[in-house]
């Protein structure tokens, strides 16, 4: 039982480190993402097999999705342009901020 509580915190640390740092809007997270993603895949497959087999298939699983989804995070789609109910046309920025644009960006 000690190795998984050690595990829950390692876990909630890594959740807190994680949570504050902020990365550059211009920059993808490809690294960040297979950090996570294979801190997060080594413990889920420690927590459901109980040996160090679990551990490294769920790190390799879990890095490679979180490397695939970090790469592809901050690639912007036409999906933040939306019409507002006034007729005017919208941009909803990264930081939840909603700005007023030219119309044609939504047509």
């Amino acid at each position: 039982m000690t190795f998984r509580s050690g595990l829950a915190a390692l876990a909630i640390a890594g959740l807190a480190i994680a949570g504050t740092a902020g990365t550059a809007a211009a920059q993808n997270n490809t690294v960040g993402g297979a950090l996570i993603g294979g801190t997060a895949g080594a413990l889920i497959g420690g927590a459901v097999t109980g040996n160090a087999g679990g551990v490294a298939a769920g790190a390799i699983i879990g890095g490679t999705t979180g490397a695939i989804i970090g790469n592809q995070q901050d690639q912007r789609r036409r999906a933040y342009y939306f019409w507002g109910n006034n007729g005017r046309c919208y941009l909803r920025q990264s930081n939840g901020a909603v700005v007023r644009v030219s119309r044609a960006n939504c047509s």
